[in-house]
């Protein structure tokens, strides 16, 4: 019989630091992403730096607010990550908004040339629909919004620059 690891080399944290190393080693090899990963960062960052519960089921929102997410308590939050990369000059945008999901608040997970957050902001739903509905036809505007648009008319939940060296280890 074999004696348990106990250093849980298979725990979620030390699989999410090395998908960060990889995919930032990966880029800077061959100048490409690998697809999907920013996502799955920015999910497990938004859930684990703002407090909130993932959601049981992917129905139009990725997490849940709890007691200790402040003003997301309760909030179906939807998540959107986006890599800014140093390098490029690039107009970044986010992915499409899901606006006939059922979702309260959005929040966009920004990471840096490491696959690392250092800023995470919240916007609830109203403020999204004022700001994405076009004013002529009435209707929900097609395609993605830019980062730039999305940090405007967000709210900062989190900044790498909030957390002490304590905290960051």
């Amino acid at each position: 019989m074999t004696q348990p690891q106990t250093d849980n080399a298979y725990s979620v944290d030390v699989l999410m630091q090395q998908a960060r190393q990889l995919a930032a080693n990966y880029r800077r090899a061959t100048g490409k992403t690998l697809a999907g990963v920013s996502g799955e960062l920015s999910t497990y960052d938004a859930i684990r730096l703002l407090h909130l519960a993932p959601a049981a089921e992917q129905i139009g929102y990725d997490a849940i607010g709890t007691e200790q997410s402040g003003d997301l308590h309760n909030d179906k939050v939807q998540i959107k990550g986006r890599t800014i990369f140093s390098d490029t000059k690039t107009t970044y945008r986010i992915g499409q908004l899901k606006m006939e999901q059922n979702w309260d608040s959005v929040v966009l997970v920004l990471l840096n040339d490491d696959y690392e957050p250092f800023e995470i902001y919240e916007i609830d739903r109203e403020t999204l629909v004022e700001n994405v509905i076009d004013k002529q036809s009435k209707k929900a505007k097609k395609g993605a919004m830019t980062v730039a648009r999305f940090k405007k008319i967000a709210t900062l939940a989190w900044s790498n620059e909030w957390v002490s060296e304590e905290e960051a280890r």
